[in-house]
């Protein structure tokens, strides 16, 4: 009829699993033994202890080691006198045999959910188009008094299905950030984020033309003939220019406790673009991209936000003339229609 909020005490066993004590309350309400309508009002302590360890996928699993019930008080609204003592011994054998079925497939139910969890955290994630991520246990899970830690390997394949080689360069305990009380934490490697980045590098590549620089000079050969006298003589007059981006070598992430950062190194060919011809090349810049990197978690997903770092540098090949005049433009390009891109 009525069943009060449990009262959930939880404490992790070092080396084992969690150990659960439950206290529940509740009300049933039937007939007696003469016909009239009674209600019983029960209370009862569950205690179980959990394992967790690994399953043969890897992925960390809880399960029920024991699960017993102790039968704290039963009250009936039946008078004092009348039967009390047969009544009392009905009920206490009666529900010493009922509360474990009654009871314990709900902590089986909550280990389900948690396992769902788990499950879910190894399942494969799709990175768009560019690849896939999966976790496994690394080791077997470690508990302590005070947390659960486990260590994880990171599983990165390109859409071909290679599998990406990174270094697994994973931090001692005694490295790592203070442990904030009732808080999850999840340490990342600079190497995973790298690798990751890697896998998407391919996307970061793009065509920048003339409509995608609102709000900076036209991207146009008077514009280039202007800041590259060199050049003045041999471009066509007022014609667009396209700047193509490709990623060169694979991304790199550093981070220090000040700020974190992602560099990008690409190559920027400057084409003039016309309409009733190819595209002719007119120069090629290596360029390195440092771009200022945020996290933020939205929706159990980390989130990376970039924002180009002004003291981007790039050198210059396949040309004679000095690159300086064109490092302005070219930052100018890339925080308008790059960065964003990419983000």
């Amino acid at each position: 009829k009525d069943l009060h909020p449990p009262v959930i005490s939880l404490t992790l066993s070092p080396g084992v699993g969690l150990f659960m004590a439950v206290l529940v309350r509740m009300t049933i309400a039937g007939r007696s033994f003469i016909g009239e309508n009674t209600e019983i009002r029960v209370a009862a302590n569950l205690t179980a202890s959990t394992r967790l360890a690994q399953d043969a996928r890897g992925c960390p699993r809880f399960s029920t080691r024991s699960c017993r019930t102790a039968l704290l008080s039963a009250r009936t609204s039946l008078p004092s006198g009348m039967l009390l003592q047969a009544v009392n011994k009905f009920l206490d054998s009666t529900l010493q045999k009922v509360l474990p079925s009654l009871l314990c497939p709900a902590v089986g139910a909550v280990l389900d959910l948690m396992n769902v969890k788990f499950a879910t955290m190894t399942s494969t994630i799709p990175l768009g188009t560019a690849g896939t991520l999966q976790y496994a246990l690394l080791n077997p899970p470690v508990m302590s008094k005070t947390f659960i830690q486990l260590d994880l390997k990171t599983i990165l394949h390109k859409k071909e299905g290679e599998e990406v080689d990174f270094p697994a360069d994973q931090p001692s305990l005694t490295s790592l950030p203070p442990k904030r009380d009732a808080a999850t934490q999840l340490i990342l490697s600079a190497n995973f984020l790298s690798a990751e980045l890697s896998v998407m590098q391919v996307s970061f590549n793009m065509d920048i033309s003339n409509n995608m620089v609102l709000g900076l000079p036209p991207l146009v050969t008077t514009m280039l003939g202007a800041l590259i006298p060199e050049l003045s003589m041999l471009l066509p007059p007022s014609q667009p220019l396209v700047i193509e981006m490709r990623e060169a070598n694979p991304p790199v992430v550093t981070i220090t406790p000040d700020r974190s950062t992602v560099h990008l190194f690409s190559t920027a060919e400057f084409r003039v673009s016309s309409p009733d011809s190819v595209p002719g090349s007119l120069f090629v810049l290596d360029v390195h991209i440092k771009l200022g990197a945020q996290f933020a978690v939205e929706e159990e997903r980390l989130q990376l936000s970039l924002a180009l770092d002004r003291k981007m540098g790039y050198v210059h090949h396949r040309s004679v003339f000095q690159e300086l005049p064109l490092k302005g433009v070219l930052a100018d390009v890339i925080h308008v229609a790059y960065v964003p891109s990419i983000n």
